[in-house]
């Protein structure tokens, strides 16, 4: 018996990411699929898991992995081959079963890792099960696999055209007026999942859309870009390509393609906010017409308006942690329709309560069709505060900072909460704004996210902020 390697390094609070051929190879995906078995999908009465996984190189070889161990534990596996991450979703919620998305999101190249979940893509995190898989994982490096009495067996089904005939029936865009549409996919997996929903890849009629693709060849060492658009460099692409094409918008997918950002007409980055406010009301306006109360989650570093403009379309807003575990768990408690993150990771009850970027860019397509007005009118009144975004700080002592930051601007006017991090609202009482802090799990970071009625006060309040972190 050898001591248990630490794999908490890898196996993080909403999912599993790492180095390939460092701190996860094909041994350790092995051991995590056996760990799922056991943890999660036999004692929850499941018998098979839908394993998928990205463009990486390495995503074959891990998937293969990871269905050793599932087998050897009995467990039943059906590869569906590559998708993206809502696409494994999918097969999971439509199928009802288990579910390993083997991705790395907008990690780069040398990364890959996993997102689990059980069946109905029902949420797996620290809290839900995943502590449980990194302990067995670990026990099972250590020592080894106990084998089932009956090995499991492996099957493959081919899911693409289920998902978009799936999303298709919960966005209509057959009668929009016709849409010019850059699509950046990064050489990840909107290049594959675009020209099947958005196109006729996958047999479905064609739609008032003219798509002008970059970057849609499979790539997982991204020769053009990182496929993480939450970095604004990029985007300036696909910005440069709305612009020379006169498109009518643009849509940015990160790696795994569960995420979407939005560029309008003149080549302006949309905050995520502001397609939260859009499709929450969308979606609240359905609920409401159908005689039902509609519920919406929006993470707290979301706009102030996403709470403000939902309230008053007569839907109930309701506060959540940052990430999806949590999201997606309060959403099926609440039965809410749907749910946004600051991150541009957008949720539906109709999608199994899961995350999915390609129905939320159907909507924004949607909305955009079904007026004659260009996306920079239609988002304004959803976007009428100024934004910091989130900016880290390295510091040596996150909780430290924190106590700074709440012993410099708490006062009678400034309310505190710990709900995640340390918020401080000062958004009753002239000049309006508040400001998050929250320190990052795996690095020494501490993140500040500031919200103003005002960009000068914005600008003010977060150089303020900035000079306490960092020690100024």
């Amino acid at each position: 018996m050898t001591d248990a390697p630490d794999l908490s390094q890898l196996i993080k609070s909403y999912d599993v990411r790492g180095i390939v051929g460092d701190n996860l190879t094909e041994q350790v995906a092995r051991a995590i699929g056996a760990a799922f078995a056991d943890a999660i999908v036999l004692p929850d009465g499941a018998t098979t898991v839908a394993i998928g996984h990205d463009m990486r190189d390495s995503g074959v070889a891990l998937s293969e992995a990871v269905a050793r161990g599932l087998r050897e534990r009995g467990v039943d596996v059906l590869h569906v081959g590559l998708c993206s991450t809502d696409g494994l979703y999918h097969a999971s919620g439509s199928l009802d079963m288990p579910g390993v998305m083997v991705t790395a999101s907008h990690n780069p190249a040398a990364y890959n890792g996993m997102k689990l979940c059980r069946s109905r893509a029902r949420a797996v995190g620290e809290n839900t099960g995943l502590a449980d898989v990194r302990r067995l994982a670990e026990d099972y490096l250590a020592t080894s696999i106990p084998q089932a009495t009956k090995r499991g067996s492996v099957s493959q089904r081919e899911m693409i055209s289920d998902y978009g005939h799936f999303l298709r029936s919960l966005v209509p865009l057959d009668d929009i007026r016709p849409l010019t549409v850059v699509v950046d996919a990064a050489n990840a997996m909107a290049g594959y999942t675009v020209p099947a929903v958005l196109g006729t890849a996958a047999g479905l009629p064609a739609l008032p859309l003219t798509i002008i693709p970059l970057y849609f060849d499979l790539d997982g060492t991204f020769p053009n870009h990182e496929a993480n658009p939450l970095d604004p460099d990029n985007l300036r692409d696909l910005q440069a390509a709305v612009r020379a094409h006169g498109a009518d918008l643009g849509l940015a997918f990160d790696g795994d393609a569960d995420r979407c950002f939005v560029v309008d007409e003149r080549g302006e980055i949309v905050p995520a906010s502001a397609i939260t406010c859009l499709v929450g009301l969308r979606e609240s306006a359905r609920e409401l017409r159908a005689g039902r109360q509609p519920t919406v989650l929006h993470n707290l570093i979301s706009s102030k308006a996403v709470a403000e403009q939902l309230s008053a379309a007569g839907a109930t807003p309701v506060r959540s942690r940052v990430g999806h575990s949590y999201i997606k768990a309060e959403m099926a408690r609440l039965d809410a329709v749907f749910g946004g993150e600051h991150s541009a990771h957008f949720y539906f009850r109709d999608f199994y309560f899961a995350d999915s970027g390609m129905l939320a860019a159907m909507h924004v397509l949607a909305a955009l069709g079904e007026s004659d007005a260009p996306l920079s009118d239609l988002l304004a009144e959803h976007n009428p505060y100024a934004a910091s975004g989130e900016i880290n700080s390295t510091v040596p002592d996150a909780a430290a900072a924190s106590t700074r930051v709440r012993d410099a601007f708490v006062t009678t006017d400034a309310v505190a909460d710990d709900f995640d991090g340390l918020t401080i609202d000062h958004w009753d009482v002239e000049p309006r704004w508040w400001m998050n802090v929250r320190a990052s799990n795996t690095e020494p970071l501490l993140r500040l996210n500031v919200e103003a009625e005002s960009p000068a006060v914005m600008e003010a309040m977060r150089d303020a902020a900035l000079a306490v972190i960092r020690g100024n």
